[in-house]
């Protein structure tokens, strides 16, 4: 009896000294996978670039032309015997054109435009909108076809007829009104201050 009851004794024993453990007891092996890193977020778009802008804005069309408006005597003038002949007027008229110190006029309303030249010689007024052709008859009675546009702070009056062409392109200058004409090679520059 005394054999068999060592041999449960050490039977029993072993559970106590961890030789084997129930399987109830047993720690589950550990997760040896990578872990899953969590979903990310989709990327924030950036708003669209906004181009800078000149503040303020540059004035366009009628309201550039804002700054011809008023009332212009002529000063100064050169070339313009030489700039008459090349466009074909007769000897009297640009003696007499020649002696004369015309006004103009610049009238801004709106997006039409009226420039009106007074003198003794002879008064003349067109009206127009910028980039619109119009018919004009000039001071020496050419019958053309005109447009006038801005360009550059400049406006530029071109004049066709008969398959010729002539340009009067008035700038401002140290406040000053400076009208240049030119046909073909022929320049002519003419001066005018504003009235008081």
């Amino acid at each position: 009896m005394r054999p068999l009851f060592k041999a449960a004794a050490g039977r029993a024993g072993s559970w106590e000294r961890g030789a084997a453990v129930p399987p109830s007891q047993r720690a589950a092996p550990p997760d040896r996978r990578p872990p899953v890193p969590p979903p990310r977020p989709p990327p924030a778009r950036a708003p669209p670039a906004t181009p800078a802008r000149p503040w303020p804005p540059p004035p366009r069309g009628p309201a550039m032309a804002d700054a011809f408006a008023g009332t212009w005597k002529l000063v100064d003038t050169a070339n313009f015997d030489e700039y008459m002949k090349a466009l074909g007027v007769g000897f009297a008229t640009r003696q007499m054109a020649g002696l004369t110190k015309p006004t103009t006029i610049i009238e801004v309303a709106g997006d039409k435009i009226t420039v009106k030249t007074q003198s003794t010689f002879k008064n003349t007024e067109i009206s127009f909108k910028l980039g619109e052709e119009f018919d004009e008859t000039t001071a020496d009675d050419r019958h053309v076809k005109s447009v006038v546009t801005l360009d550059g702070g400049k406006l530029v009056h071109v004049q066709k007829w008969e398959g010729k062409e002539t340009s009067l392109v008035r700038e401002l200058k140290d406040g000053k009104l400076i009208l240049t004409l030119t046909m073909g090679n022929v320049v002519s520059t003419r001066t005018y201050e504003k009235a008081t």
